[in-house]
């Protein structure tokens, strides 16, 4: 390919240089790396409902819905894979609407929530949530940046 471009000088700079084409070079090997995808797990690692939940914050939207909420929350169970969606009118609710749905989650149930995942997203990451958590018996941690897996 680059002996084509260098016979018809079509780039401009591109040294007259015969090139070989059985070679590699940096920037070919580097453009046509992927990212291997992760393996698809075989087992759940959690036991029952409520083991682990997964949280993420979206928004807020350009378009707003019904209700004037412009946010969700989505909650996804580990074990289970049952996701709940939490709509808000802004990120500053995020805080009290999980206290509350996690409080009748147990009660619906019958088990106690035992950790929380979120993203780096900020909106966990602060005193309250924490204090809440210690106070709960709640292990909470946070994923890798730009990992959703």
């Amino acid at each position: 390919m680059l002996n084509k471009l260098v016979s018809k000088d079509l780039v401009i700079g591109l040294p007259t240089i015969k090139y070989n084409d059985d070679k590699v070079y940096d920037a070919c090997a580097k453009r046509k790396q992927t990212r291997i995808s992760f393996k698809p797990k075989k087992y759940v690692s959690t036991s029952r409902p409520l083991e682990l939940l997964r949280v993420d914050l979206c928004g807020p939207m350009k378009i707003t819905s019904r209700g004037e909420k412009r946010c969700v929350l989505v909650v996804v169970d580990d074990s289970s894979r049952f996701t709940w969606t939490l709509f808000l009118a802004s990120k500053d609710e995020s805080f009290k609407k999980l206290v509350v749905f996690l409080k009748k989650t147990k009660k619906r149930v019958g088990h106690s929530l035992i950790s929380l995942k979120f993203d780096h997203g900020k909106e966990f990451e602060n005193s309250s949530f924490i204090d809440y958590c210690n106070e709960h018996g709640i292990d909470y941690n946070f994923s890798t940046p730009r990992t959703p897996q």
